[in-house]
């Protein structure tokens, strides 16, 4: 990943409802969760909560699929392993410290 590739990624979790949705996501593991749900657990009203799912979903970071007449999102976890690993790459300069590596960081979802 590259500064370019990052960039969007992280001006999309900028925002304190779309990180939050974000983070709902990613407790929700690869089962995901449906917007009524999510804004549920938010206290969000469902338009809200769309408009952000709308700006992570264009980031990349969520995806939506149908089942049946429901969508249930999920967090992008590979997009989200390549982030860490990109603000990690040259974590302490190569010196060792607690994040002995990037992939230490990474979620197995």
């Amino acid at each position: 990943m590259e500064n370019k590739d990052a960039v969007p990624l992280l001006a999309a979790l900028a925002q304190p409802n779309r990180l939050a949705a974000f983070r709902a996501l990613v407790v929700a593991g690869p089962v995901g969760l449906t917007p009524g749900v999510l804004a549920e657990q938010l206290g969000m009203p469902a338009a809200t909560l769309s408009f952000h799912l709308k700006a992570l979903t264009h980031a990349g970071l969520v995806d939506a699929t149908r089942d049946g007449r429901r969508l249930i999102y999920r967090a992008d976890f590979t997009r989200m392993n390549a982030l860490l690993a990109f603000l990690t790459a040259s974590c302490c300069a190569g010196q060792p410290c607690e994040l002995s590596t990037a992939a230490t960081l990474s979620c197995s979802c």
